[in-house]
């Protein structure tokens, strides 16, 4: 519910970036609203000229991955339930574990 208000927020407030649809708005605000969700950052990487970064709530009940632009608009890429943050290492190709 919480991360669907969330969305419903950045879709009023925000102009979508053209080519790929993303609900976008002013950095501060969107981390407001992701605050304001009791999510918190997790994760943060670099793509490109991008930030990407991953909040979820401390219970893990929900998540939303963002990507900071830079002109400085914040867009949403995902939302969902059940965040699991993991140390994990994968087999490398052809191994079996």
């Amino acid at each position: 519910m919480r991360a669907l208000a969330l969305a419903t927020s950045l879709s009023l407030m925000a102009a979508p970036v053209a080519a790929q649809n993303l609900q976008c708005g002013p950095r501060e605000r969107v981390l407001e609203m992701i605050a304001a969700q009791d999510l918190t950052r997790r994760a943060i990487g670099l793509a490109g000229q991008a930030v990407m970064e991953t909040f979820a709530a401390p219970d893990g009940t929900r998540w939303t991955i963002t990507v900071t632009l830079p002109d400085g608009r914040m867009c949403l890429l995902a939302h969902g339930i059940a965040f699991e943050a993991g140390n994990e290492l994968f087999p490398a190709r052809g191994t079996r574990s």
